[in-house]
C-alpha cells in the first residue's frame, strides 16, 4: 500500500510544481510522513524531504524548460535571490537534522495548509500595475530580494520546500511578475537549490540513498512526468485558473494530513474513526485522479468517448481505494453511501453548466448522476453481500475489475473497431462482435493474474476465467440504458465467489 501512496505523493508534488511552482516537499512530505509507516521515526521526515528535494530537481527542470519556451522566465531581477537561496540552503539542510521529526514534520503540515487559504483567497497574485517583467531593481527592490533570499534559502533546506511558493509571493506581490512569469523564474531557480540541497542532506544522511532508492526512481520519475503534463496545462490556462485549482488541493490535502497526524487516534467510535479516515484517502485519491484527467484533456486533447472512459475509471477505481485502506465491511459501504447522498445533488446542480457538457460529454441527459447513483449503491451492496455476509473481500475487488476495465475495453474497441454489429434482439442494438471480444479478452487476462494471487490453483483459474470473462461480456451485451453498472459487477462476483470456493 505504501508504493501507492508514493505514485499519489509524487503525482501531486508534480502537478504542484507545474501549475503554480511549488516545491515537490509541499504535497509529498505531508503524505509520506503521515500515510507511509516506513517514513516514521527519527529520521523519517528528513527522508522524506530529502525525497522531494529529489523529486524537485527534474520536475523544475522540465517545469521551467515549459514555460522558457513560452518566454515566462526572468532572471534580470531574480539572480540575487538566487546567489541568496543557493549560500543558505545547506545551512538549513543541517539544521533539520538536528530539529528532530516532530518540529520538521509538523511544520510541513501546517505549512501546506496556510498555503492553499492563501490560494483561496487571493487566486491570482499578479501585480495589477507591474508590466509582466518584473519592476526596476532599485535599493527597495534589492533589499527585498536580500531578506527573502537568504530565509527562503533557509526554508529550503530544512523543509525541503525549494522556496517556491514564497519565492511566487515575493515576485508577485513585491517584484511585480505575472504569475507566470513568476511561476518559471522560480522553477528555474529550484532546479538548482533543490539539488544542493538534496546534495546537502545525502552528505549529512547517506541512508536516504543507500535505503530509499526504490521510493526515490519511483518519485523522481512520477513527478517529473506530472510536472511536464501540468506545466503543459498551467500554460495554457487563467493566473486565476491555476490559483484556484491549486488553493483547493493543498487547502484539503493540508487539512485532511493534520487531522491524520494529530486527530486520527482521538476517542472516537471505531465505526465514525474508518468513516473519516476512509472519506480522506477516498478524497486524495480523486483529487489527484481528476487533476491528472483534467490536464490530460487540456494537454493531450482526448475525444469525447475515451474523456468518458477515462472518468469511467477514475469512478470504479473508488472501490479497491476503499477496500485498501479500510478493514472493516461496513464502514466501506457507509462511505460509498455517504457519496452517494453527496455526489447526486452537485452534480445535479452543476448538469445545466457549459464546463459540465464539455468535460463529461452525457449521451443524454441526467446521465451521469444516474450512473454515479448506481455505482455507489451498487459498491455498497457489492460489500455488504460479497464481503460483508459472505466474507470474500477478494470477490468484491475482482468482480470491479472485471466489469471497469471490460466496460471500458468493451466500449473503446467497439468505437474503433466496431464493424459487424450484434443483432439479437435481447441486446443492445448499439454493441459489436469486436467491442464483446475485447472485453472477454482483457476479462480473462484480469482474471488470470487475479484469481492466483488469491489462492485459486492454476486449472481452476483457466476454466474460471474463460466462464467469467464470457458471462460478464454476454451481461453487458444485454444490459441497456446503462444497468450494466449493476448487472456486470452482480453477475462476475456471483461467479468470482464461486470460482474461490472450489
Amino acid at each position: 500500500m505504501e508504493y501507492f501512496w508514493y505514485v499519489i505523493a509524487a503525482i501531486g508534488a508534480g502537478v504542484g510544481t507545474g501549475l503554480a511552482g511549488l516545491s515537490a516537499a509541499t504535497v509529498m512530505v505531508p503524505i509520506l510522513i503521515v500515510l507511509c509507516p516506513s517514513f516514521g521515526g527519527e529520521f523519517g521526515p528528513y527522508q522524506a524531504t530529502a525525497i522531494a528535494l529529489a523529486s524537485d530537481i527534474l520536475g523544475s527542470a522540465v517545469t521551467s524548460a515549459t514555460y522558457a519556451k513560452n518566454k515566462k522566465i526572468d532572471l534580470k531581477h531574480g539572480w540575487i535571490m538566487l546567489a541568496c537561496i543557493l549560500s543558505m540552503s545547506t545551512i538549513g539542510s543541517y539544521v533539520a537534522y538536528l530539529a528532530g521529526s516532530q518540529v520538521l514534520g509538523g511544520f510541513t503540515l501546517f505549512l501546506t495548509f496556510c498555503i492553499g487559504i492563501r490560494f483561496l483567497v487571493k487566486p491570482d497574485s499578479s501585480n495589477e500595475d507591474a508590466e509582466g517583467s518584473g519592476v526596476k531593481l532599485g535599493a527597495k527592490e534589492i533589499a527585498i530580494s536580500l531578506f527573502f533570499g537568504l530565509t527562503i534559502g533557509f526554508g529550503t533546506g530544512f523543509v525541503g520546500t525549494g522556496g517556491g511558493m514564497m519565492m511566487l509571493v515575493v515576485f508577485t506581490m513585491f517584484l511585480g511578475y505575472e504569475l507566470k512569469t513568476a511561476v518559471g523564474t522560480s522553477t528555474f531557480i529550484m532546479t538548482f537549490t533543490a539539488l544542493i540541497a538534496f546534495v546537502s542532506h545525502t552528505l549529512i544522511h547517506p541512508a536516504i540513498v543507500m535505503e530509499r532508492w526504490n521510493v526515490l526512481v519511483i518519485c523522481i520519475v512520477t513527478a517529473t512526468l506530472s510536472s511536464l503534463l501540468s506545466a503543459q496545462f498551467a500554460n495554457r490556462v487563467s493566473n486565476r485558473t491555476v490559483g484556484l485549482v491549486t488553493g483547493v488541493a493543498l487547502t484539503f490535502l493540508g487539512a485532511a494530513m493534520i487531522y491524520l497526524n494529530y486527530f486520527r487516534d482521538a476517542v472516537l467510535p471505531p465505526v465514525i474513526s474508518g468513516v473519516l479516515q476512509t472519506i480522506l484517502h477516498l478524497l486524495i485519491f480523486l483529487v489527484v485522479a481528476v487533476a491528472i484527467a483534467l490536464f490530460c484533456f487540456g494537454v493531450l486533447k482526448v475525444d469525447g468517448e475515451l474523456r468518458r472512459k477515462f472518468l469511467h475509471i477514475i469512478a470504479f477505481l473508488t472501490t479497491p481505494v476503499m477496500a485498501a485502506s479500510e478493514d472493516l465491511w461496513y464502514v466501506v459501504a457507509i462511505v460509498a453511501l455517504l457519496f452517494a447522498a453527496v455526489v447526486y445533488p452537485i452534480l445535479h446542480l452543476l448538469e445545466n453548466t457549459k464546463y459540465y457538457q464539455t468535460i463529461l460529454q452525457e449521451r443524454e441527459h441526467g446521465e451521469i448522476k444516474k450512473s454515479l447513483l448506481l455505482l455507489f449503491f451498487m459498491e455498497a451492496g457489492l460489500v455488504a453481500v460479497f464481503w460483508g455476509i459472505l466474507g470474500s473481500k477478494a470477490a468484491v475487488i475482482i468482480a470491479i475489475l472485471v466489469w471497469g476495465v471490460g466496460d471500458c475495453t468493451a466500449a473503446l474497441a467497439g468505437k474503433r473497431f466496431g464493424k459487424h454489429h450484434i443483432g439479437w434482439r435481447i441486446a443492445d442494438n448499439h454493441k459489436t462482435f469486436e467491442g464483446s471480444g475485447g472485453m472477454v479478452l482483457v476479462d480473462f487476462i484480469i482474471l488470470l493474474i487475479c484469481l492466483p494471487l488469491v489462492g485459486v490453483s492454476w486449472p481452476v483459474t483457466i476454466l474460471a476465467g474463460f466462464v467469467i470473462s464470457v458471462c460478464a461480456a454476454f451481461v453487458e451485451l444485454i444490459s441497456k440504458h446503462g444497468y450494466d453498472t449493476v448487472s456486470v459487477p452482480v453477475a462476475a462476483a456471483v461467479l468470482v465467489f464461486l470460482a474461490l470456493k472450489i
